[in-house]
C-alpha cells in the first residue's frame, strides 16, 4: 500500500480515510482465506440479512463483533473465512415488488402471472437490493465478498431442494392439516417471529350456554356461563372445558351443551387448561381457531370446525374435520344464513347482537389483552386450519439436545442453554410451507386423486414412481419458508451436497454470533439439520458451529426497543456520517400514516437531537459497540459514549503525530532494544501486560473488557503518562537516551496499532502505514501482520512497581495543588518523610522525572532526627509527602481535608477488622491473603496515627 505523504493531517477526519481504505482492502483480496493448510482454520457464517433490509443497530452490533473476531484470528495467521450472503426474504421481498407494480403500473402479481412476476422480482433484486451489502462495507466488515451467496442462487437452491427431498423420503417431512398463523393480507402462513403481539383494549363477553337433557348446575341454573374475547368463533365450538378441580363444575363433566346459534350438541370436558380463577372458569373450545384449543382438542380427540375462509370472512359452509385433519361428518356444515360472508369483526358484532336478542349475554366487561399482528402487514393474525408441509422435529431435536449437553456446542453466555433446552424439549413440528410465489417452490406434484409425488422434476418423478405420460401432474403452489433455507446455511454456502474442499476445510464453523430472539427460529434448526445431513469422514454427525455467542438487544436511551412505529430507530450510518435534524425528521416520519404519531415522533426527535447527529466515523461507532458487548445483556444506547470514543480516536491520532514528529530523524541503525531508562522499561512492561489481558478478554468473548483494556492503556498509560515522561528526555537528552526513547515510542505505537486493529481498523491502518517504515516493515497492510503476543520472559515487575510509585507521588502533588488552589506551574519544594529503603532508592534513581512532572523545585528526604515542619500531608506507599504550609495554608480547608482522609481510612480499618474477625475467612482463605490483610491493617493504623498527629498540629497552630 502506498504510504501517505508525511506528516499526517493535523485534524483526524475519518470521512477522508475510511472508504478509500476499504476499497483498497477489498481490491487486494485481503479478506480471503490464506489457504495455508499448516495453520488452524477459523470460520464465521454471517447471519444472512434480508435483501429488502437496511442496516440497523442490531446488525452493526453483531457484525462489529464478528469482524473483531475474524481480524483477530486472521492476524494470528489462521486460515480465516467470514462467509457472507443474503436471504431472499420471501414475504418481505414479494411485498416490496407487489407494492412497486401496484404503485407504478396499477397491476397485481396475478396480472403478471407467476413466472413473469418472479422475473420481475429478479429484476428488482439486480437493480435495488444491494443496499445492505453497501452498508456492510461502510462498517469495515472484512468478509470474503468473492464467496458471497444468496439463498436463491443456483447452488443453494439445489442444496435446499435436495434437503427437502431427502427428509421427505426419510419420513421427516409430511403434509398435514394443522393450525398456523395466517396473515389475511398476504394470504400465507407466517412464523411466530413475524408476529408482533400488541396490547389492545377490548371486551370480555360472558355468554350463557344452555345445558342439554334438563341438566342443572349446583345452584340450579339450566346453563353455564362461558367467558370469551372472541364471540364470533362460537360458530366453531366443539366443546366447553372446565378444570377437574373446580367444585362448581365437577358434576357437569361428561354432560352436554346445546351450542347457541347452531343447535350443535357439544360435550363438557375436564382439562387443566381451564383456569378456575379466570373469567367464569368455563372455556369455550374452538380447535380450528385457537392454538390452545387446538392442543386441547388433540388431547380429547375433538373434531375441528373451520368457519373462516382465507380472507377472514365467515364461510357459507363450515369445514368439518376429525382430530387428524380428515373430512368428518360428525357435525353439520351449516352456518346460519345471517352470518355467512361477514368479515370476522362484523361477524363479532352480529353474533353478539343475536345472542343479546336471545338473552344469552350475561355481561360484558372491559378487558385488556395481547392481540397478534403481522409485523409487515399490520393486520390481526388469524389462527387458520390449513394444509401445510411440516418437518418432524422430535427425532432431530433429540440429537441436537445431546450435542449441547455433551459440550460439542457451547453457549456464551451459558444461561442461554436453558432457553435452548426448554424449547427443544417441548418442540412442535415445524411448518415450512408458505403461500407465496417468491421462494423455493416445494418439489411436490399431485395427480387428480391428490396423491403426492416428491422429486426434482416431473421426468424424475415419472421414472421413479413409474407413472405413465397420460397421468396429469401439477406442482404444489407453495414455497419453502426462508427459515428452512437458512437452516442449511453453514454447509450449503460451502458447496453441499457436493463434498467440496471448502466444506472439508471450514465445516464445522467456529462461532456463530446471533441474538437471543432467534435461538429457536434459526440456531436450533441449524443444529438439527446440520447434525442430520453432515457427517465427518468417520460418519459422525457434525455440529454447524462450536460456539454460539448470544448478544443483547440494543435499546434506545430510555430503554425502549427500537422500532419504526416508535420513531426511535438509529441508523448506524447516521452515527458514522452524521445527519441534519431536518433529514432525520424526514427519515423517521416517512410513510407514517398517523399524523398524531408523526408529530409525537418529531417532538421526541427534536428533544433528543436538537442539532441533528454529528459525524463520528466508523471506528468510534465500532469501539462504542465493543464496549457495550457484555455477556448478552440488553443495552441502552448512549450518544455521549459515542462522542467519548470519537475523542479517543482523536487522542490516538494526535499521539501518533507526536511520535512521528519525534521519530522522523530516527533510523534503524541506532536502535537499542534494551533501554535502561525507567520510562521506557515501564511502558514496554505495561504494553506486555496489556497484551496478555487483552488477548484473554478476546479469547473469552469479553469484547467489553478488551475495549476497556485498550482504552485504559492508550489514553492513560501511553498518551497521558509515557508521552509526558518522554518529552523531557527528548528535549534535554542527547545520544543514546534520546535514541532509545524514540525507538520505544515507535515500537510501542506500532504494537499498539496492531493490538487495536480488530476493533478500530481504519485509523490503525492509516497510522500504521505512517509508522511501519520507522520499524523497518515493508508489508502492505496491518491486517496481515502478526497479532502481538505476551512475552512471559519480559515481565519487568521492578519497572512496573517503580513507575507506579512515581505516579503516586506526582498524583499526590497534583491533588494537593488542586485541593489547596496552588498555581499548577508554581515550583514547589516538598519533603519526603518516613521513606523506606525502597522509596529512597526510587527517589534517588528517578528524581529528575519526579521534579519535571511534578513541577517541583526540590525534594528533600527527612531523616528520623529531622523535625517535620507544619505541612500538608499526602500518603504514598512507603512514605508520606509533606508540603510545608507556611505562607499558603488555609487552616479550615486543610482540617476538612484531613477529616475526610481520616474517615476514609477508618472505613478501611473497619472493613479489614471485620474480615479478620470472621473465622470462616481466617480459617478457609489462603494464608497469604490473610497475612496481606493483617499487613494492610497495620499500615492503615500507622497512617491514621500520622493523620491524627497532623490534625492536632494544625489545630494547635
Amino acid at each position: 500500500m502506498e504510504k501517505n505523504n508525511y506528516p499526517l493531517n493535523t485534524i483526524y477526519d475519518p470521512q477522508k480515510i475510511e472508504q478509500p481504505l476499504y476499497s483498497y482492502w477489498e481490491k487486494q483480496g485481503y479478506f480471503k482465506p490464506n489457504n495455508n493448510s499448516s495453520q488452524e482454520n477459523f470460520c464465521i457464517m454471517i447471519p444472512p440479512p434480508n435483501i429488502t433490509g437496511s442496516l440497523h443497530m442490531g446488525h452493526a452490533f453483531q457484525q462489529t463483533i464478528m469482524d473483531i473476531l475474524i481480524r483477530y484470528q486472521r492476524m494470528q495467521g489462521k486460515n480465516t473465512l467470514w462467509q457472507v450472503g443474503t436471504d431472499h426474504a420471501g414475504i418481505a421481498t414479494q411485498m416490496v415488488v407487489e407494492h412497486k407494480i401496484a404503485t407504478e403500473e396499477g397491476k397485481t402479481r396475478h396480472d403478471y402471472g407467476r413466472e413473469a412476476f418472479i422475473n420481475k422480482i429478479w429484476q428488482w433484486k439486480e437493480e435495488s437490493s444491494n443496499n445492505i451489502t453497501r452498508q456492510m462495507r461502510r462498517l469495515g466488515n472484512s468478509v470474503d465478498w468473492q464467496r458471497e451467496r444468496f439463498t436463491m442462487d443456483t447452488g443453494l437452491s439445489n442444496a435446499i431442494i435436495n434437503a427437502f427431498i431427502s427428509l421427505y423420503k426419510e419420513n421427516l417431512i409430511y403434509r398435514g392439516k394443522r393450525l398456523v398463523n395466517w396473515d389475511l393480507k398476504f394470504h400465507t402462513a407466517i412464523s411466530d417471529l413475524e408476529v408482533e403481539n400488541r396490547e389492545c383494549n377490548s371486551f370480555m363477553w360472558y355468554l350463557r350456554y344452555p345445558l342439554a337433557n334438563n341438566v342443572k348446575t349446583t345452584d340450579g341454573k339450566d346453563h353455564i356461563v362461558v367467558a370469551t374475547t372472541r364471540p364470533e368463533t362460537i360458530l366453531g365450538d366443539t366443546a366447553v372445558a372446565v378444570n377437574p378441580q373446580d367444585l362448581r363444575y365437577q358434576d357437569l363433566i361428561g354432560k352436554t351443551i346445546i351450542l347457541p346459534l347452531t343447535g350443535r350438541y357439544i360435550p363438557i370436558l375436564g382439562d387443566e387448561h381451564a383456569d378456575m380463577k379466570k373469567g367464569s372458569g368455563c372455556v369455550k373450545i374452538t380447535p380450528a381457531h385457537d392454538f390452545n384449543d387446538y392442543e386441547l382438542g388433540k388431547r380429547h380427540a375433538l373434531p375441528m370446525i373451520n368457519i373462516l375462509n382465507f380472507d377472514g370472512n365467515i364461510r357459507n359452509q363450515a369445514e368439518v374435520f376429525d382430530t387428524y385433519g380428515n373430512i368428518s361428518k360428525q357435525y353439520s356444515q351449516v352456518i346460519p344464513l345471517q352470518f355467512q360472508g361477514l368479515e370476522r369483526f362484523s361477524a363479532r358484532k352480529a353474533v353478539i347482537a343475536e345472542l343479546q336478542q336471545l338473552s344469552l349475554v350475561e355481561k360484558i366487561n372491559v378487558h385488556t389483552l395481547m392481540v397478534p399482528y403481522g409485523d409487515r402487514s399490520g393486520v390481526v393474525i388469524e389462527p387458520m386450519l390449513t394444509n401445510q408441509w411440516y418437518v418432524r422435529t422430535m427425532p432431530l431435536a433429540k440429537i441436537a439436545i445431546e450435542a449441547v449437553e455433551k459440550g460439542y456446542i457451547q453457549f456464551i453466555p451459558k444461561q442461554y442453554e436453558n432457553i435452548y433446552y426448554n424449547w427443544m424439549r417441548n418442540i412442535q413440528d415445524w411448518c415450512i410451507s408458505r403461500q407465496l410465489w417468491w421462494g423455493h417452490r416445494i418439489p411436490a406434484w399431485y395427480d387428480q386423486q391428490g396423491n403426492i409425488y416428491v422429486g426434482h422434476n416431473q421426468v424424475e418423478i415419472r421414472f421413479e414412481y413409474k407413472l405413465s405420460d397420460d397421468i396429469l401432474l401439477y406442482q404444489d403452489d407453495d414455497v419453502l419458508d426462508t427459515w428452512f433455507s437458512s437452516s442449511l446455511w453453514t454447509f450449503s454456502t460451502l458447496g453441499w451436497p457436493e463434498q467440496t474442499i471448502e466444506l472439508k476445510t471450514f465445516h464445522p464453523s467456529t462461532v456463530i454470533v446471533s441474538g437471543f430472539d432467534i435461538i429457536f427460529f434459526w440456531i436450533a434448526r441449524m443444529i438439527m439439520l446440520t447434525l442430520h445431513f453432515i457427517k465427518d469422514e468417520n460418519g459422525k454427525a457434525q455440529v454447524p458451529f462450536k460456539t454460539i455467542y448470544i448478544t443483547g438487544l440494543i435499546r434506545d436511551d430510555e430503554g425502549h426497543k427500537m422500532s419504526k412505529s416508535k420513531g426511535n430507530v438509529l441508523d448506524p450510518l447516521d452515527m458514522i456520517d452524521g445527519i441534519s435534524l431536518i433529514d432525520l425528521l424526514a427519515k423517521r416520519t416517512r410513510n407514517m400514516m398517523q399524523p398524531r404519531l408523526a408529530e409525537k415522533i418529531r417532538i421526541r426527535t427534536k428533544k433528543q437531537f436538537p442539532n441533528g447527529i454529528k459525524p463520528h466515523g466508523t471506528d468510534a461507532l465500532r469501539f462504542t459497540l465493543a464496549t457495550l458487548a457484555s455477556t448478552g445483556r440488553d443495552i441502552n444506547w448512549d450518544m455521549k459514549r459515542l462522542a467519548g470514543y470519537r475523542n479517543f480516536c482523536n487522542k490516538l491520532w494526535n499521539a501518533s503525530r507526536f511520535v512521528l514528529i519525534n521519530g522522523k530523524n530516527y533510523t534503524q541503525n541506532n536502535k537499542q532494544e534494551n533501554s535502561h531508562l525507567l520510562a521506557d522499561r515501564w511502558i514496554l512492561a505495561e504494553l506486555n501486560q496489556t497484551i496478555k489481558r487483552y488477548r484473554e478478554a478476546l479469547d473469552n468473548y469479553r469484547f467489553d473488557l478488551a475495549a476497556n483494556i485498550l482504552y485504559e492503556f492508550t489514553w492513560n498509560q501511553f498518551c497521558d503518562w509515557y508521552l509526558e515522561l518522554a518529552k523531557p528526555i527528548l528535549n534535554n537528552s542527547l545520544g543514546v537516551e534520546s535514541s532509545n526513547t524514540r525507538y520505544t515510542l515507535i515500537r510501542v505505537l506500532e504494537v499498539l496499532l496492531r493490538l487495536a486493529h480488530p476493533i478500530i481498523p481504519y485509523i490503525t491502518e492509516t497510522l500504521w502505514q505512517q509508522i511501519k517504515s520507522l520499524r523497518g516493515i515493508t508489508a502492505d497492510s496491518i491486517m496481515l501482520q502478526p497479532f502481538p503476543q505476551f512475552n512471559a520472559y519480559q515481565v519487568d515487575q521492578q519497572a512496573l512497581n517503580d513507575l507506579e510509585w512515581i505516579k503516586q507521588v506526582i498524583i499526590a502533588v497534583r491533588n494537593l495543588r488542586a485541593e489547596m488552589n496552588i498555581d499548577p506551574v508554581k515550583p514547589l519544594a516538598i519533603l519526603l518523610s518516613g521513606a523506606s529503603n525502597e522509596a529512597q532508592r526510587r527517589l534517588q534513581e528517578n528524581q529528575s522525572i519526579i521534579l519535571s512532572l511534578g513541577r517541583l523545585s526540590s525534594i528533600r528526604l527527612l531523616t528520623n532526627d529531622d523535625k517535620e515542619p507544619l505541612s500538608v500531608i499526602k500518603l504514598v506507599a512507603d512514605a508520606k509527602i509533606l508540603i510545608p504550609i507556611s505562607g499558603f495554608l488555609d487552616k479550615t480547608n486543610e482540617l476538612n481535608r484531613l477529616k475526610k482522609e481520616i474517615t476514609k481510612i477508618n472505613i478501611e480499618i473497619t472493613c479489614i477488622t471485620e474480615k479478620l474477625a470472621n473465622k470462616n475467612f481466617t480459617t478457609r482463605a489462603p494464608q497469604q491473603i490473610v497475612s496481606k490483610k493483617r499487613e494492610r491493617l497495620a499500615i492503615c493504623l500507622q497512617d491514621k496515627e500520622k493523620l491524627l498527629t497532623q490534625q492536632a498540629i494544625i489545630t494547635a497552630s
